[in-house]
């Protein structure tokens, strides 16, 4: 093998060997009675609906009915 390929490997052992060493442990403690995580909006609290979840609900049943082929087709 070429002398300057041994030592560039050579070099470069150790950083890829402890490549994953400063990586922290996650660990979640729990709390009880108390939920710690992400509060999630409702979907009708978006920009398109402002809040008013029957307009949210009627765009659904929309979407659902444009989707079914029953009611597509006239059945």
């Amino acid at each position: 093998m070429n002398a300057k390929l041994v030592a560039a490997i050579l070099l470069a052992l150790p950083l890829f060997l402890s490549a994953g060493c400063g990586e922290q442990q996650k660990v979640t403690v729990f709390k009880q009675g108390v939920y710690q995580g992400k509060l999630d909006a409702r979907p009708w609290d978006s920009a398109d609906f402002k809040g008013d979840k029957a307009e949210w609900e009627r765009a659904i049943n929309t979407r659902m009915n444009g989707q079914n082929e029953y009611v597509r087709i006239g059945g």
